[in-house]
């Protein structure tokens, strides 16, 4: 029987989407004859003694493949190369240094790690032309594979409170646009449900604009679950993503979804979302206003929902998994 390892970052509580994505994969039947193991490293990415530290405990791991599956890419240099898949959910690391930090973690995060790899995978079109533009590497060596949509997210009816709707709001990181969207909801009635780390200061702007809010964090999935059974709508007005995960959740769950007309949001949303321009809290509070006041466009919006998650099912996306590993497996010595 072959062996198809999967290797993850050190868990962290605030950061679990890639866990999320792989578990389905990891369980599916599509691993039926393969011996799936799955190996955590020890030690968080933070300097490069830990990089090496995570690599040297890597190198005693066997296996017939093995699957980088996100966050850690310089862990390809533990394994043979002809055996090595790597999974890039985004360039957004890139983005967020300069000079010669970013020219350090492009190298060692992205360029060398995408090189080096057998295959490549990333989760929209958008986390591709970003792992071209950066890496310099051939567009060919990388699969689009999208994110599944988890299991753990259920769809549960509910009525509409166009009154007070909690609008829920997934991530607190810059990119999620959390500014703009209280400059947006000043003056409407709503309780923001907000799912992340928010500091004081960002408290204080949600009470002097008198925006009733929630706050949690380190949600387990039957948590985040309860979370989207009792928002009306989900507001994700990102400025960039690799994927978008919480727009095809809120379809499974049967939510009303408002998120960023730029990709890959408006390609993973298709046109079961309202799309916005993220830079304009005008865009986001003129699409929240008519969200909460039409009717027939919020159902027409739910139904197509449910119609666009079906390519994002877990057995879906496991099969494109599967036809890779072959691949792999069939040319490798």
């Amino acid at each position: 029987m072959k062996t198809l390892c999967f290797v993850f970052r050190k868990k962290n509580p605030l950061f679990f989407s890639i866990e999320k994505v792989f578990e389905p994969l990891i369980n599916n039947t599509i691993v039926s004859g393969w011996k799936a193991i799955a190996i955590t490293v020890p030690h968080y990415s933070t300097g490069i003694p830990a990089l090496f530290r995570n690599i040297f405990y890597l190198r005693k791991v066997k296996s017939d493949i093995f699957h980088i599956t996100g966050d850690i890419h310089y862990a390809v240099f533990a394994f043979p190369r002809n055996k090595t898949i790597l999974t890039i959910h985004d360039c957004v690391f890139i983005r967020q240094h300069k000079g010669f930090k970013r020219w350090l973690m492009n190298c060692l995060f992205l360029k060398w790690p995408v090189h080096y790899s057998a295959y490549v995978t990333t989760i929209s079109e958008q986390s591709k032309f970003d792992i071209v533009k950066y890496s310099g590497c051939d567009p060919d060596k990388i699969t689009v594979i999208p994110d599944p949509v988890s299991a753990h997210i259920r769809f549960s009816p509910k009525e509409f409170n166009s009154t007070q709707p909690v609008i829920l709001f997934i991530g607190s990181t810059p990119n999620k646009n959390l500014d703009r969207v209280l400059e947006a909801l000043k003056g409407i009635s709503c309780i923001l449900e907000i799912v992340g780390k928010v500091d004081d200061e960002k408290k204080r702007k949600m009470e002097q604009a008198g925006i009733r809010y929630r706050i949690s964090a380190n949600l387990t999935e039957e948590q985040l679950n309860a979370k989207y059974t009792e928002a009306d709508l989900v507001l994700f007005p990102s400025l960039f993503e690799g994927f978008g995960l919480p727009i095809i959740e809120a379809q499974q769950a049967g939510r009303v979804v408002i998120t960023s007309n730029k990709s890959p949001m408006s390609e993973v949303a298709g046109t079961a979302a309202c799309l916005v321009n993220p830079l304009d809290a005008i865009s986001i509070r003129e699409a929240v206003v008519r969200v909460i006041g039409d009717e027939e466009y919020r159902a027409n919006l739910i139904k197509a929902g449910f119609e666009n998650i079906r390519k994002y099912g877990s057995s879906a996306i496991s099969e494109e998994y599967g036809l890779l590993y072959k691949k792999l497996i069939s040319v490798s010595p």
